[in-house]
């Protein structure tokens, strides 16, 4: 397996999202400059609680059920899937080096890559991509990538198990990209940055006319309210969820008090937000790039009432919502209210889901 970076084929493929939280299979149908694109499959299926932790698989068989679960409830019938990694097992950076032809960048890249990737390069898959974005006739822009073997063993192993064929491995951040490109081409260009808010994953990705400029991610997201919810009123991780997205009712022995849920929510908005925005902070005191203009949102953590609000105040940058399938065509396939409640976290699924086969 190697990484691909953002490119076209003939044949679609299923783009698979395998979250801590859910896992979303997803395949669509692009129509070609302007035309929007069709959905031709969709699935979501939960995550076990802890099945997987802090990026570690934990329960294999839960992961591989969950996968089977949301490509069998999709009607997807292709089985070349790419599924995207993230993380701090993931490391994405963007170099300048002396220029260079790409077959002499090849051959050199492991030595290239030793002076900035923190892992042992025997360790890690790598990839690149050569940027036209450097001003200096003699220097190149290089986006680095690298991930560790082990990681992506652990996504393609469940891959297999659920009968899919592994045919890329792509990172979170560029389907995020992907995601943006088909359904906001018009807003391009200028800086603007992605940002995608998981279950326990935030994926940073910083655009520049379209180039990724600068990625991180970072490891907070929506399930930090549901562990507060549950300090809180102490009460389970199941029952923190219904209530965190206002189902209260569902065991009437439990005594809600609205303040202990809403601070505590409140409390959780600040971090998150907090975490964002020094990243995006740290961005503009480093890069030599224009101001961000604007920042785009998406994940379901996105959703918590309140975040867009508190991250526009505390950050001053013109933050909107990033709808995945706001270029979708019209369907009977889907309810239409499935297809809005599901939207908000189908970003990456939908963005793997713009790659082709055969590359």
């Amino acid at each position: 397996m190697k990484f691909q970076l953002p490119g076209f084929g003939k044949k679609s493929v299923l783009g698979l999202d395998i979250g801590s939280g859910s896992v979303k299979a997803v395949e669509i149908d692009l129509k070609g400059k302007d035309k929007g694109f069709e959905v031709l499959g969709l699935g979501v299926a939960p995550m076990p609680h802890e099945a997987i932790v802090q990026g570690a698989f934990l329960n294999s068989s839960a992961i591989v059920g969950a996968i089977q679960e949301a490509v069998d409830t999709s009607g997807i019938k292709t089985r070349d899937a790419v599924v995207a990694v993230s993380g701090h097992s993931v490391i994405v950076k963007k170099v300048s080096l002396s220029r260079m032809s790409e077959e002499e960048l090849e051959g050199q890249i492991q030595w290239e890559a030793e002076q900035y990737i923190p892992f042992d390069v025997n360790e890690v898959n790598l990839e690149f991509q050569i940027l036209d974005t450097s001003e200096d006739p003699a220097k190149m822009d290089v986006l680095l990538v690298a991930a560790k073997k082990d990681l992506i063993d652990d996504y393609v192993q469940v891959m297999v198990e659920a009968g899919l064929t592994p045919v890329a491995v792509d990172v979170a951040s560029f389907a995020l990209a992907n995601a943006f490109e088909i359904n906001h081409e018009e807003q391009a260009e200028g800086v603007t940055a992605l940002v995608n808010i998981g279950a326990n994953v935030v994926n940073i990705n910083v655009l520049q006319d379209g180039v990724p400029a600068f990625t991180r991610d970072i490891t907070t997201g929506g399930n930090q309210y549901t562990q507060e919810i549950q300090k809180a009123l102490s009460i389970g991780f199941d029952e923190a969820e219904r209530v965190k997205h206002g189902d209260a009712a569902v065991d009437q022995n439990l005594a809600v008090v609205p303040q202990e849920v809403e601070n505590a929510m409140r409390a959780v908005t600040d971090s998150v937000v907090g975490e964002i925005s020094r990243s995006l902070d740290f961005f503009a005191a480093t890069a030599d790039a224009s101001p961000i203009e604007k920042v785009m949102l998406c994940g379901g953590g996105a959703q918590v009432a309140g975040l867009a609000r508190a991250f526009q105040e505390r950050s001053g940058f013109d933050v909107e919502m990033l709808n995945p399938l706001s270029r979708a065509l019209p369907t009977r396939a889907y309810d239409s209210q499935f297809l809005e409640e599901a939207a908000p976290a189908l970003a990456v699924g939908v963005g793997l889901a713009a790659r082709r086969s055969g590359f």
